[in-house]
């Protein structure tokens, strides 16, 4: 099984945190976010990985080196011009089988294993892992007419949404949607998928996930990283629903 992490971007968004290395390696406790990654998909056995590179790469080459300190081996697809968040995997070769693809700036402790056994079981083309998100709206909604006529008033709702969690299980056939080389991200290349009649197939997980976007979600994943760090990295004996139970309802 082989992963590809999308390690590319320049992070606008987690500035100043991102002025001098890519967003990848902002620490989270004493470690860069994507060596939590690389080191849950080798627990679950996935020890080929390939990190699409862009921004800073050398500092994320050096940093990870062929990854044999992590048990995987890791080798790197560099984009000399952005291409979005699925053109990267147009420039990787050799697959021709089930692949990941995945953010190298989240954290979760979803079971990989249960995410690909899912995908093969449902037969889909593309399974995309999907997480139920609560959206607080922090004003007044007016309900109105056509006229103007208000019909309803809903103080500060809180909506609910089933909303990609950045991590996709893709089958080769896949690349039929993707032109080598050229620029599309990943909600678009599903959209393809989905127009042409393909399946596409959500795996819903109820854990522990944030994305680490915005400087406000990098000051949660700080804040959580020692009590949820043994469910993150899978340590033994530890009882990874009871450690994210505390987590999940306050960061919604």
């Amino acid at each position: 099984m082989r992963a590809i992490i999308l390690a590319g971007g320049k992070g606008t968004r987690l500035a100043p945190y991102t002025t001098v290395f890519p967003k990848p390696l902002v620490p989270v406790g004493d470690m860069p976010i994507l060596e939590i990654v690389v080191r849950q998909l080798s627990h679950f056995g996935i020890h080929k990985i390939t990190l699409a590179v862009g921004h800073l790469a050398e500092l994320i080459m050096a940093y990870f080196g062929d990854g044999s300190r992590y048990g995987v081996q890791i080798d790197y697809s560099r984009e000399e011009q952005p291409l979005g968040t699925a053109g990267p995997i147009s420039l990787v070769k050799g697959l021709d089988s089930t692949f990941l693809v995945m953010n190298g700036d989240l954290l979760t402790t979803l079971d990989f294993r249960d995410l690909l056994e899912s995908h093969r079981r449902s037969g889909a083309l593309v399974t995309v892992a999907a997480y139920e998100r609560k959206v607080r709206i922090d004003l007044g909604i007016l309900d109105m007419d056509a006229s103007g006529r208000i019909c309803g008033y809903i103080e500060k709702p809180t909506y609910t949404h089933r909303v990609s969690m950045g991590i996709y299980v893709f089958e080769p056939q896949v690349f039929k949607y993707v032109s080598s080389g050229v620029r599309i991200d990943l909600p678009e290349l599903v959209t393809r998928v989905l127009e042409d009649g393909q399946h596409v197939q959500a795996h819903v997980f109820n854990g522990f996930w944030l994305d680490i976007g915005r400087p406000a979600d990098y000051s949660l994943a700080v804040q959580y990283c020692d009590h949820l760090r043994p469910a993150l990295l899978h340590e033994e004996g530890v009882d990874i629903e009871a450690l994210q139970s505390k987590v999940v309802l306050t960061t919604l």
